[in-house]
């Protein structure tokens, strides 16, 4: 592989605008000054390292929701946030605007383009069906591929990156430790004695340990993972952008990149990686859908047929729990040599962390003609350059006629209605009107788990807006004319039933929501953070899809009660359970979306009967940025969620400072952070100690 001409790209710049970055005046002595750590009543030490896939990815989307978007929804100019200035306009707009969204961003980067932690591009479906097309090898198709994108967006083709290893699936667990000597050498001088790494433009230095990588499939793993490049991609290609000035352009039609000054991508450098995060879904999607669904009449896997068509009623045909992969043994670009089930079950989990994202990428890839809410950006993606167009016959309003077409709409549109259609077949119980947990291919399970039944509400939610035509993405909220389908018509039903159990069958006297309810004996007795996450999250959710003025109220008492009950001043952290604060991925990402939903839906406003404290803008942006100083960042470089970081978040490199630490903060560099050779920028478990 070293003899081959492409090479590959990392991050969201250029080395000229990684130049342009820290080329401004970096006042390294006043900023260490400022952000020197006070004294912290808690110890936040690390429990495991283990990197979970799922966890983190699901964590990491709701950080980039309560980012860039959150703030600018508030009225923040997001032209003045400067990673160089730390807390600044406020503690809050440099925490979200910086730390939550940049953190999000680098961590998909590591997992599908810089660790490893999956099989190679060079062996995905479309890329392979493409090179026997074409007679080429599957390499030397994948490096025209990626010229062929960096013309649609304008990018220079000698300026993509070097050793990118982009997964077309990712497997559900790895460990994040770098396997050998981060390359901080220097790449490129800035001025103020900065200066660019050669790992931020060559990733050879930065894979995990194989060896220790959990190689399962589980679709919350890469579905997750789908979800992180699924809003990516739609942020990054939600626009075009001049060749010559690289000025972002909303655009007014689907052709105008046929300009020669206009291309694809809110910018050069974001369409790139858009782009190439489409090129992933795409591979993605055709193998899950030709070669990872189950089937319970055959008991085994399957392809999945078209969606539009598909009966769960004759059997079910689903993603299951767990598929064991078994390599070829090629180290450098593995595919799968051979895949075996080794659990079967249908798990909520999996099936909304799969919902979600394919109702992300479907409000992308929407061709439909009477859809009047798709971005002229997005029709000109999918117009045959740079990626296929939707087969006509999948575009109207008649099933009968659907075909199979690997097109990234079709194949995307195949999964998206199986796993609908599966949710509510196998795991929505219409006599109690609830979602259980777990279904084991036969039978339905008889366990509510609150977590997972409210985001099951949120993703059901996305769905409904994306196959009725409604803005998803950072739009999520936004109203519009809707298409009225039937499956939006059943995925509100859906909603209400669920969002109803949870006021009726698991609000406890207190405000508070029980961890689940098992059909036969009742609720639980045990209170956990999680399930209160779970109930505001879908509860919200239920309000924005129906506007229904009791959910409001309901997440409302929730969320309120969660603060008077489980907030601790002192540690500055919820009780997740009993007296414990233990945190992991999923629980971080929960609190990460309950803080922005009480900021943008649930705090007090005119005309609120009760006005409770916890619900002042004032208290919650407070909790926001507590719970992130001390639970995510952590009280020292060796504590806190967010293991490294990267130069995105103020941590620059500069000539004679070995600290690793050059923005004083308390988040070590990726080379100096936890091991030998130090350690990826993501999220591992943590406990919070007084």
């Amino acid at each position: 592989m070293k003899s081959q001409p492409w090479k590959v790209m990392t991050t969201v710049a250029l080395a000229s605008s990684l130049l342009l970055t820290s080329a401004c005046s970096y006042e390294k002595k006043t900023v260490k000054e400022e952000t020197k750590p006070q004294t912290s009543s808690v110890s936040v030490p690390v429990t495991d390292y283990t990197f979970d896939t799922a966890g983190n990815m699901f964590a990491y989307a709701e950080f980039e929701l309560s980012g860039e978007p959150l703030v600018e929804g508030l009225g923040l100019d997001l032209d003045v946030l400067d990673p160089k200035k730390l807390d600044s306009p406020t503690k809050f707009d440099y925490t979200a605007g910086i730390e939550s969204y940049e953190y999000s961003e680098e961590a998909m980067y590591e997992v599908v383009e810089k660790s490893g932690l999956g099989l190679h591009l060079i062996n995905g479906p479309v890329v392979k069906e493409l090179a026997e097309k074409q007679g080429k090898e599957s390499h030397e198709l994948l490096g025209e591929r990626f010229y062929k994108l960096a013309d649609a967006v304008g990018y220079p083709r000698e300026e993509i990156f070097r050793n990118m290893f982009p997964t077309f699936i990712e497997y559900a667990k790895g460990d994040p430790h770098y396997v050998q000597e981060v390359d901080t050498s220097k790449y490129a001088s800035g001025e103020e004695n900065t200066y660019v790494p050669e790992y931020q433009v060559n990733f050879k230095s930065l894979r995990w340990d194989r060896t220790k990588m959990d190689k399962v499939l589980n679709p919350a793993a890469y579905g997750g993972t789908f979800l992180k490049q699924a809003l990516w991609a739609g942020d990054f290609m939600g626009g075009f952008h001049t060749v010559d000035s690289d000025e972002e352009l909303e655009g007014e039609k689907p052709t105008d990149d046929h300009d020669e000054n206009i291309a694809l991508g809110v910018s050069s450098a974001d369409g790139m990686q858009g782009a190439i995060l489409i090129e992933e879904i795409w591979n993605k999607l055709n193998y899950v859908r030709n070669h990872l669904f189950y089937s319970s009449n055959d008991n085994g896997l399957t392809a999945a047929n078209v969606g539009s068509q598909y009966d769960p009623s004759k059997g079910f045909v689903y993603l299951p729990h767990t598929i064991q992969v078994t390599e070829d043994g090629n180290m450098d670009v593995p595919n799968a040599e051979s895949l075996e089930v080794t659990d079967a079950r249908s798990v909520l989990t999996d099936q909304w962390l799969m919902l979600w994202p394919s109702s992300e990428f479907f409000g992308t890839t929407d061709q439909r003609m009477e859809n009047e809410n798709v971005a002229p950006s997005f029709r000109a993606l999918f117009d045959n350059d740079p990626y296929p167009s939707a087969a006509q016959v999948n575009l109207d309003n008649n099933a009968e006629n659907d075909v199979t077409s690997n097109d990234p709409y079709s194949v995307n549109r195949d999964v998206l209605l199986h796993v609908f259609k599966n949710i509510d077949a196998m795991h929505f119980n219409e006599e109690e009107g609830a979602f259980v947990a777990e279904h084991n291919g036969k039978e339905q399970g008889n366990y509510v788990d609150t977590f997972n039944a409210g985001y099951t509400i949120e993703s059901l939610r996305i769905f409904q807006r994306a196959i009725d035509g409604l803005p998803v993405g950072y739009s999520n909220a936004e109203d519009a004319k809707g298409l009225n389908t039937a499956e939006g018509k059943r995925a509100i039903e859906l909603i209400t039933k669920q969002a109803d159990f949870i006021i009726d069958k698991l609000m406890t006297d207190s405000g508070l929501v029980v961890k689940g309810y098992t059909f036969g004996k009742g609720a639980d007795e045990e209170i956990t953070l999680n399930a209160q996450l779970g109930a505001v999250r879908g509860l919200t959710a239920a309000y924005l899809a129906t506007k229904d003025e009791k959910y409001r109220n309901a997440a409302r008492t929730v969320y309120q009660a969660t603060d008077e009950t489980l907030w601790d001043s002192k540690a500055k952290a919820y009780k997740t359970v009993k007296d414990e604060m233990k945190y992991d991925a999923f629980t971080a990402g929960g609190v990460s979306a309950i803080l922005r939903l009480a900021i943008n839906n649930l705090s007090n406003v005119e005309g609120d009967e009760k006005q409770p404290e916890a619900l002042e803008m004032e208290t919650i942006i407070s909790r926001y940025v507590d719970f992130y100083e001390t639970v995510i960042d952590g009280p020292d470089l060796e504590q806190g969620m967010q293991a490294s970081e990267f130069w995105d978040t103020g941590d620059f490199y500069i000539d004679s400072d070995e600290s690793g630490n050059t923005d004083g903060d308390q988040v070590p560099q990726t080379q100096a952070g936890h091991g030998k050779y130090g350690v990826a920028p993501v999220l591992v478990p943590v406990e919070v100690k007084k």
